[in-house]
């Protein structure tokens, strides 16, 4: 059943990207959980992936606001102590979770990184043995400096230099990538990265069932 929660901040990284932050009320979930956030209407709703911590004290979303959305401009204009409607989490997408301290490689783009950010805010002592982070630009890597403190991370910006990063593609980085049948493979972000890396990991003989994917976004047709 849906309850509501306060807000604690919403926190600008870029003119686009937000981090909205909720009072956690006791609320439990796993990295890879989800939960649907409402607008004001109380009746459209968007997934979005948690970020936080399953130990820390609040709720953390990555957002982009999309202009002529429904819900995230909405959330994007709230002020600490505002209502927000949440659903109970939910989800099947489990970063670094196969069982058996199996390794694991993570891939995302744009907030596609969220779940992976709750997964090392929450198992920090089990890194991936790589994260590969595609953004379109240097300021959209909110959280690069927390990453490559905790993993071994290699950032692809796609309109831009930078001198941290590969300029290209997140595909581009692909042949960097470890690969062993044993390693599970987990994918993040934009629809169109998601089935070109899924190609990709099967090409080079990994099997169907060690690649996990989550889709964030459908790329414009």
């Amino acid at each position: 059943m849906e309850n509501t929660v306060k807000v604690i901040d919403v926190v600008w990284h870029t003119d686009a990207i937000y981090e909205l932050l909720l009072e956690r009320n006791g609320q439990a979930f796993v990295p890879g959980d989800c939960v649907a956030l409402y607008a004001a209407d109380g009746q459209a709703s968007r997934p979005y992936s948690f970020a936080s911590g399953a130990d820390d004290p609040d709720l953390r979303f990555l957002i982009r606001r999309m202009d002529g959305g429904e819900v995230s401009p909405h959330l994007a204009s709230l002020k600490t102590g505002a209502d927000v409607k949440v659903s109970p989490p939910f989800g099947w997408f489990r970063p670094g979770q196969a069982g058996d301290n199996a390794p694991a490689v993570f891939i995302a783009t744009g907030t596609g990184i969220a779940p992976f950010l709750s997964y090392l805010r929450t198992f920090s002592s089990r890194p991936p043995l790589m994260c590969l982070y595609g953004v379109r630009e240097r300021k959209d890597a909110v959280a690069a400096a927390f990453l490559r403190e905790h993993c071994d991370t290699r950032l692809a910006v796609s309109r831009e230099t930078a001198p941290d990063a590969y300029h290209g593609r997140i595909t581009d980085l692909l042949p960097e990538l470890r690969l062993a049948p044993e390693i599970h493979y987990y994918l993040c972000g934009l629809d169109a990265m998601i089935d070109q890396v899924t190609d990709w990991l099967e090409e080079q003989g990994i099997d169907i069932t060690h690649i996990h994917r989550e889709c964030f976004f459908n790329a414009e047709v």
